[in-house]
């Protein structure tokens, strides 16, 4: 694969930048690296379908306030799970100073 061959997306993992619950302006917790991005967003979902599930008892049945923050914190990784994912996909091909220099030129 040369420099500017993008990878395939079966090869693409999480680069574990993205943080998640904070105390006092420091973060607890991150995403870690090296995880399959399928992987990734599979987990993700699954801990919407939680917090999803949790919010709805949350609505509707008194002294829920536990389901609501469990659905919080859910929320708060598949965000985190969700951006970092986003991050890997958003970067782009590494380029020569040649090619870069042809792209300007046309």
């Amino acid at each position: 694969m040369s420099k500017t061959d993008s990878p395939a997306p079966s090869e693409l993992k999480t680069i574990g930048f993205t943080p998640f619950i904070y105390c006092k302006n420091q973060a607890l917790f991150h995403v870690s690296r090296g995880v399959p991005l399928a992987d990734a967003l599979a987990q993700a979902s699954d801990l919407l379908c939680l917090a999803k599930e949790l919010t709805i008892d949350a609505a509707y049945t008194r002294g829920t306030d536990l389901h609501a923050w469990a659905a919080h914190y859910l929320t708060a990784m598949s965000k985190a799970v969700i951006d970092d994912v986003a991050k890997v996909l958003d970067r782009r091909p590494v380029q020569t100073t040649k090619e870069a220099a042809a792209s300007k030129n046309s």
